[in-house]
């Protein structure tokens, strides 16, 4: 005889023989639509076709965007590439579990209020997917076993030699290989605007982009770098024109100015669906970022973007988190891509961890616009390389070194790989460039801060 624990109503799903009566055992409602795939050689079905596998690997083999449910009885299997998100919650039922996938915590909210189950929600009990595993669920009803995470892309380390132009030159082919295939798939006659800061990985994306567009006999005129200016100011504005005048690229600007009154940071909680300042902030300013280009062209769709760039070269102060050393940054595999990993203490289910949290900054509100955002800088061929790359031997784990390679890096590799002779500058946050901190944050004023973003996020479910 199977049991199972009492709940609501019965749907469609799954169904086993026990003693003679067909029982529904399990149900997966996938609110992820196919048409939101963005895979460049394969269908959704293929790709659902290789979750089930055995072999993890073939996931990797997928090329572009995704976020795929995959179900075989009551083996579920869950992935999805670092630049989108994909949550999960496990629902209870009369006749057994029932699995709600979906991108957005507020989408899983109504289906389980659509369904009668709303009284077993909480925003804590949602999961995320981390990026770069097949995350296997059984649904066998109660107690439900924990899921199962199975890497399916594991880059070697530290492979490359202490060479820097080698090394830029590797990433930056990369950076170019990845944009070109993405390139491929796309109509040749769609626009593609890039978020451009003048800064390292904005700009190696767009000197990547022009040049691969003549490269393969296309117009660059398709191509436009937007530069958001709050209140008509802002150090990327400067940087921006200071970038295109020295590359002979000032044809592809083009400013979108926008008012400081129009910053939300409680909007921006609700659209991210997350209360980490930084990210609200980055959030605020990329809000209006997408709602000023939306505003003037109103069929564009692509946006690039080099979301991923300071990941990738381990280019964070570390001293703003008491947590991190060099040695954690140096030592563990893809820490700021992934976080402290799954199966550690410090490994949040809810939200995952590193860019695999924060990628939703950006994708968020280019999806909240109707725009389809790609980073080359968040793909495995260029995750691989910047694994690859000694960190230790290069910084001698010295935290003023290991700040100076990125500028180094990708500066040698633009250089050999599309000839430009490409500006750095000082590093700053894309909302910091927008406009200045110290203005930003005062004009955020007592809404603003981590403790003040948790509690509108939680106030948008009543709790």
């Amino acid at each position: 005889m199977i049991h199972r624990c009492a709940m609501a109503a019965p749907g469609a799903g799954t169904y086993i023989f026990a003693m003679d009566k067909q029982l529904p055992i399990s149900r997966v409602i996938n609110l992820i639509p196919d048409e939101s795939q963005r895979l460049w050689s394969a269908s959704p079905d293929e790709g659902r076709r290789r979750l089930l596998a055995d072999d993890v690997s073939e996931v990797l083999a997928l090329d572009g965007s995704f976020a795929l449910v995959a179900q075989d009885g009551q083996r579920v299997m869950l992935a999805r590439s670092l630049d989108r998100p994909m949550r999960y919650f496990l629902a209870k039922a009369v006749d057994g579990p029932a699995l709600i996938v979906a991108e957005r915590i507020d989408a899983i909210a109504a289906e389980l209020a659509r369904r009668g189950w709303a009284g077993q929600f909480h925003p804590s009990y949602t999961r995320m997917v981390p990026a770069h595993h097949v995350t296997m669920l059984r649904l066998v009803g109660c107690p439900d076993p924990n899921p199962v995470h199975r890497r399916f892309f594991d880059p070697p380390r530290g492979t490359l030699p202490a060479d820097l132009d080698e090394i830029g030159r590797r990433y930056i082919e990369a950076v170019y290989t990845e944009t070109r295939r993405w390139l491929a798939v796309q109509d040749r006659a769609e626009p593609i605007g890039v978020p451009f800061s003048g800064g390292i990985d904005s700009g190696a994306v767009l000197l990547c982009l022009n040049v691969l567009l003549l490269n393969e006999g296309q117009s660059p005129a398709r191509l436009k770098a937007f530069t958001l200016s709050v209140d008509g100011d802002g150090d990327d504005a400067r940087q921006a024109r200071d970038f295109l005048r020295r590359t002979n690229l000032e044809m592809l600007g083009e400013s979108v100015d926008v008012s400081s009154s129009a910053l939300d940071p409680l909007r921006a909680v609700s659209v991210i669906e997350d209360y980490k300042p930084l990210d609200v902030e980055c959030a605020s300013v990329g809000l209006q970022l997408c709602r000023g280009i939306r505003a003037r062209y109103p069929e564009w769709r692509h946006l690039a973007d080099g979301d991923g760039g300071d990941e990738n070269l381990k280019d964070y102060p570390i001293e703003e988190n008491p947590e991190l050393t060099i040695r954690s940054v140096v030592d563990n595999l893809m820490l700021y891509q992934e976080g402290w990993g799954v199966g550690r203490i410090k490994h949040s289910l809810t939200y995952s961890g590193g860019l695999s949290r924060s990628y939703v900054r950006t994708y968020a509100p280019a999806r909240r616009y109707g725009f389809d955002g790609f980073s080359p800088l968040a793909q495995p061929g260029v995750l691989e390389v910047a694994e690859g790359i000694p960190f230790a031997a290069l910084t001698g784990y010295d935290v003023p070194t290991l700040y100076s390679l990125k500028g180094e890096i990708v500066r040698r590799g633009v250089r050999a790989v599309t000839h430009f002779t490409m500006p750095v500058f000082p590093k700053r946050r894309f909302q910091h460039g927008a406009i200045d901190v110290d203005t930003l944050r005062a004009h955020l004023g007592p809404q603003s801060g981590e403790a003040a973003y948790r509690r509108g996020f939680l106030g948008l479910y009543g709790v």
